[in-house]
């Protein structure tokens, strides 16, 4: 059985429609399970302070500005190689949501430097990285809606989806390919030395399903408006050619 038949929008509109109440209740129960956790029942940081529990926005937010992109290079490549119209306007779909999550995690960024650095923002590699990938999030949108033809405009948004992410891997790699720079190693990782507390780190990984099932609700549901769009679209060309 090829998995493909579910990129067909008939079938993709058939499977989604279900999915997408119970994955947003999940997202919502585990994002705010997660955060009043992480602001109310967890200590102050012995160095950090009380700022550290912006991590439980932060960090999520930063790593979904991360694989949205990714999510939007696998879909541009599907497009680019086997024409699957689903898989563009998926891609389409996922770029709001993660110049979203980007201005959160810049913003919340600058809210947790701001006590630690004693600055707002710095030209650190990881943050001068995730400037760069906003850019080019906000040029992604502007070209889809800059070119008329939908076709086209998902091969060109597909090739800069591809450039793009190579800001995306720096943004996520920055810390380990420059040892300079203010921020911090990953609160995450395989290297126990690196990982934060306990105590913090279980309400993080909730805050982090919360936001991977939040940014998948999101998409089904963006890329349902998205076929439907397409539908209108196809209908008023066909018109226009029979006015023609």
């Amino acid at each position: 059985m090829s998995i493909w038949k579910y990129a067909n929008p008939l079938k993709f509109m058939g499977w989604t429609g279900p999915v997408v109440v119970p994955v947003s209740v999940l997202a919502a129960i585990c994002i705010l399970t997660g955060t009043i956790w992480g602001f109310f029942f967890t200590p102050d940081d012995y160095r950090m302070g009380a700022s550290v529990k912006i991590i439980y926005i932060h960090v999520p937010s930063a790593m979904m500005a991360i694989n949205a992109w990714a999510m939007m290079l696998v879909a541009s490549l599907i497009w680019l190689v086997r024409r699957h119209h689903v898989s563009a306007l998926a891609a389409r779909a996922a770029a709001p949501v993660g110049v979203v999550m980007t201005l959160i995690a810049l913003i919340t960024g600058a809210i947790w430097g701001q006590p630690m650095w004693g600055t707002w923002w710095a030209w650190d590699p990881r943050l001068t990285s995730f400037l760069i990938l906003l850019l080019f999030y906000i040029g992604y949108l502007a070209m889809w809606q800059a070119i008329e033809n939908p076709d086209t405009a998902a091969d060109l948004t597909s090739v800069l989806c591809l450039v793009g992410s190579v800001f995306a891997i720096l943004s996520r790699y920055a810390v380990n390919f420059w040892n300079q720079g203010l921020h911090q190693g990953a609160s995450l990782s395989l290297d126990a030395e690196e990982n934060v507390s306990d105590v913090f780190w279980q309400p993080l990984v909730l805050t982090i399903v919360g936001f991977v099932l939040l940014f998948v609700a999101l998409v089904l549901i963006r890329t349902r408006t998205e076929i439907r769009a397409r539908r209108l679209y196809a209908v008023s060309a066909r018109e226009r050619m029979n006015d023609a």
